[in-house]
């Protein structure tokens, strides 16, 4: 099966307690398409970027089965830049600099091999470009995931929730769930977030793990405990990637296999946050992999024992 995604391919500049980054590659699509690489092979980037973007990164990327295509390259301009530093906790962070650059005025325009794509993950963006992308496919997809921030609901919420009624899954963090709901409690804010639109819903929660919510079904897959978190930049969009890369190979989106995605999802994330930027999504083994799965299975096998 075949993916779609759209997002920011762009430069970063990060801070944490251990240590700097600077200027190094990021974008939500860039993570995106770097954790669906290990689960299919037929990935549709689409973005922009400035001709300051090092062409050697889009040969890596073209050789995990990504397709630049649908990639505009702006010449005689800049790629989009953030910076920022994170608190010592790590859950926090300030933004230092944002540069949208050839951002401000993207306008998806999708090549004709990417309208039939099955599966499309529409990244972190405008809500009027996520909807221009859906509005050019040939027919409606067979999942379509939307990732957004309160960045939008504060500056464009009718925008989003027309978007939102247009998507099958929904993943946002706790925070935000909360912010798009006016609910505290995050099964009182599914059940009102769902209503507006998608089947499902995934709520992160950073270290804490993820929810995910269909029907009267919840579902909790909690974040693989590590010793080092250094940069944990892109951990969402990364676990965006594993979520539907999963889904895309499988071909099968029944809750029991949703579940099964928002491990991958979190497992994928889990291995993003050990390095800056996408660096250890670059060198990533099948052994690694199955191992760390096998940890997520362990981390919730228990036997209940004598009934009540």
């Amino acid at each position: 099966m075949s993916i779609l995604t759209v997002g920011t391919v762009a430069f970063d500049s990060i801070e944490t307690p251990y240590g700097k980054a600077d200027r190094i590659v990021g974008g939500a699509a860039t993570y995106i398409s770097w954790a669906a690489s290990y689960f299919v092979d037929d990935i549709k980037l689409c973005s922009v970027i400035g001709d300051d973007f090092p062409e050697h990164e889009l040969e890596e990327l073209r050789a995990r089965g990504v397709s630049t295509e649908g990639l505009q390259v702006k010449k005689g301009e800049k790629s989009f830049f953030w910076a920022g530093k994170y608190h010592d906790d790590m859950n926090g962070r300030d933004t230092l600099a944002t540069e949208l650059n050839v951002l401000a005025d993207f306008d998806p325009v999708l090549p004709e091999s990417y309208k039939d794509a099955e599966y499309v993950m529409l990244g972190n963006l405008t809500p009027e470009v996520q909807m221009k992308v859906i509005k050019q496919m040939n027919k409606r997809p067979k999942l379509v995931v939307l990732d957004t921030m309160n960045f939008w609901m504060d500056v464009a919420l009718d925008s989003l929730l027309k978007v939102i009624a247009e998507v099958d899954v929904l993943t946002i963090n706790d925070e935000e769930a909360r912010q798009l709901s006016g609910e505290h409690s995050l099964v009182k804010a599914a059940r009102k977030i769902r209503a507006m639109g998608p089947d499902y819903l995934v709520i992160k929660k950073g270290e804490h793990g993820a929810l995910l919510f269909h029907g009267e079904n919840i579902f909790f897959a909690p974040a693989l405990p590590l010793e080092e978190v250094f940069d944990p930049t892109g951990a969402g969009d990364t676990f965006a990637g594993g979520f539907i890369g999963h889904l895309a190979k499988t071909d099968d989106l029944s809750f029991e296999n949703m579940k099964r995605a928002v491990v991958y999802g979190s497992m994928m994330a889990s291995c993003t946050v050990e390095k800056f930027g996408i660096e250890k999504l670059k060198n990533l083994s099948t052994t690694e992999l199955d191992k760390r799965m096998e940890q997520f299975a362990n981390l919730t096998a228990f036997d209940a024992g004598v009934k009540f």
